[in-house]
C-alpha cells in the first residue's frame, strides 16, 4: 500500500474537500506569488511609525504604515505592480528608495539617526545599486545649496555660480552613467535619468549628450515593457529629446562678429484661448519672462513676490509674460485668473519646445528681456529680481 491510499474513496463528500483544500492551495500559491515582502531592522526607531509608499509618475501613494517593534523590526507585504515600479520606505523626513521588478523579499538594515544613507539591503541589486545613485544625488543637492549660499551671500558671480551647479551635475552623471549603460534595461537606470536638484533634471533631455542616455533606457524599457505607463512616459519623452536635439544646429562662432541677440519668439494660447505672442507684449518695455507651475509648493509664493514686483514697477514699464508648464489645464485658468499680467499655458507640458529653446532646465526659470524683447538675463534667484529690475529701469 502507498502512502496515499486514504484518497481513494466511495465517499464524494470527502473528496469534494480534498479538492477543496488542493484548490485553496493552489489559490494560495497564486496569492503569494503576486505579492513582495519588505522587512527589516531600523535601529533606535521602536515604536515610530514607518511608512511604505509607491512613487508613481506624478504622485506618492501610501501603500501601508506600522509601528516599529521593540527590537526594531518591520515588515510589510504589498501586491507586485504589474511592471517594474518605485517605491519607498518612510520614516519622519527620511525616506528610502527602492524598486520592486521580479524581486519578491528585500531586507534593510538602519539607523534612525541616519535612516536614508546609511542602510544595507539585500535581496535586490537593483535597489543596491538604486542606493548608490541616491547618495551621487544627495552628494550634487549639498554641493547645489552650498554654492547657492556663497551667490546668495554675493561671494559668488553668475558665471561661477552656474558653473558649480553643471560640474555637480558632472559628478553624479560620471556615476550614474555606469548603472545606465551596463543596464539600461534595469530600474536603476530609470531611477539614475530622472533624478533632480531643486527641481532639476540632472540628466537633461534636450541636451546631445544627456539624450543618448534616454534613448538607451527607453528602448530597452520598451521592448521590455510596452504596455508600462512608464516605458510610455519615457518613450515619447526620448523621441522629443532626440527630435530637438537633432534638429537643434551647431553653432561654430569662430570669426562671427558678436551682436545683440534677437528675441526667441513664443506663441502660447492664454485664458481666452486667443494666441499671445511675446513679441507682442515685450517691445518697448523691460520684460520678464517666466517659465513656471502653478501646482508646485512654491509658486504661491512666486506669484506673490511677482504681483509685489508687478504694482512696483508696471509705470515704469515691467511686463510680465508668464508660461505654465502645467499638465492640469483647469488649475491653470483658476489661478492665472487672478493675477494681473499675461499669463499662457503650453498644453506640451514638460515636452515644450520653447524650454529647449531657452534651455530651461529647472522651474522656476526667470529672464529679463531688454526694451527690444532680447534675453539680456538669466535670473537665477527670484529674491534678487528687484535690484535687477531697478537696474535696467
Amino acid at each position: 500500500m502507498n502512502d496515499f491510499s486514504f484518497m481513494k474513496t466511495n465517499h464524494p463528500n470527502t473528496l469534494i474537500i480534498i479538492l477543496g483544500l488542493l484548490i485553496g492551495l493552489l489559490s494560495g500559491c497564486q496569492r503569494s506569488a503576486k505579492d513582495f515582502t519588505v522587512s527589516g531592522i531600523v535601529a533606535g526607531a521602536e515604536g515610530q511609525t514607518i511608512y511604505l509608499e509607491n512613487v508613481g509618475l506624478s504622485s506618492v501613494t501610501l501603500l501601508d504604515s506600522a509601528k516599529v517593534g521593540a527590537s526594531g523590526k518591520f515588515r510589510f507585504k504589498s501586491p507586485r505592480p504589474d511592471y517594474p515600479d518605485f517605491y519607498r520606505l518612510r520614516l519622519k523626513n527620511q525616506w528610502i528608495n527602492f524598486a520592486i521588478d521580479s524581486t519578491e523579499t528585500i531586507t534593510f538594515t538602519a539607523d534612525a539617526k541616519s535612516f536614508a544613507t546609511s542602510y544595507t539591503v539585500e535581496g535586490s541589486d537593483n535597489c543596491t545599486a538604486i542606493k548608490a545613485i541616491t547618495l551621487a544625488q544627495l552628494d550634487a543637492s549639498q554641493e547645489v545649496a552650498h554654492a547657492r549660499d556663497e551667490y546668495q551671500a554675493g561671494t559668488l558671480s553668475d558665471s561661477a555660480y552656474r558653473q558649480r551647479i553643471v560640474s555637480a551635475a558632472e559628478t553624479y552623471k560620471d556615476v550614474a552613467r555606469k548603472y545606465i549603460y551596463a543596464r539600461p534595461m534595469s530600474t536603476a537606470a530609470y531611477f539614475a535619468l530622472f533624478q533632480q536638484v531643486d527641481g532639476m533634471l540632472l540628466f537633461d533631455p534636450y541636451d546631445k549628450n544627456d539624450s543618448r542616455a534616454f534613448g538607451a533606457v527607453a528602448t530597452s524599457y520598451n521592448n521590455l515593457y510596452p504596455e508600462s505607463p512608464r516605458s510610455k512616459h519615457l518613450y515619447n519623452l526620448a523621441l522629443q529629446s532626440l527630435k530637438v536635439t537633432r534638429n537643434r544646429p551647431e553653432l561654430n562662432l569662430e570669426g562671427v562678429p558678436t551682436q545683440e541677440i534677437e528675441m526667441i519668439d513664443i506663441e502660447l494660447p492664454d485664458l481666452q484661448g486667443r494666441t499671445v505672442k511675446l513679441s507682442d507684449v515685450a517691445p518697448g518695455h523691460i520684460t520678464l519672462l517666466c517659465f513656471t507651475a502653478y501646482e508646485t509648493e512654491w509658486a504661491p509664493a512666486l506669484n506673490l513676490t511677482l504681483g509685489s514686483i508687478y504694482e512696483k514697477f508696471r509705470s515704469r514699464g515691467l511686463v510680465i509674460y508668464q508660461v505654465s508648464l502645467d499638465d492640469d489645464v483647469h488649475l491653470w485658468k483658476n489661478v492665472a485668473s487672478n493675477l494681473a499680467w499675461t499669463c499662457v499655458r503650453d498644453p506640451e507640458s514638460v515636452y515644450s519646445r520653447y524650454t529647449a529653446l531657452y534651455n530651461v532646465r529647472n522651474l522656476p526659470t526667470l529672464f529679463l528681456l531688454n526694451r527690444q524683447g532680447a534675453p539680456i538675463k538669466r535670473v537665477d534667484n527670484p529674491d534678487r529680481l528687484e535690484s535687477e529690475i531697478q537696474a535696467l529701469l
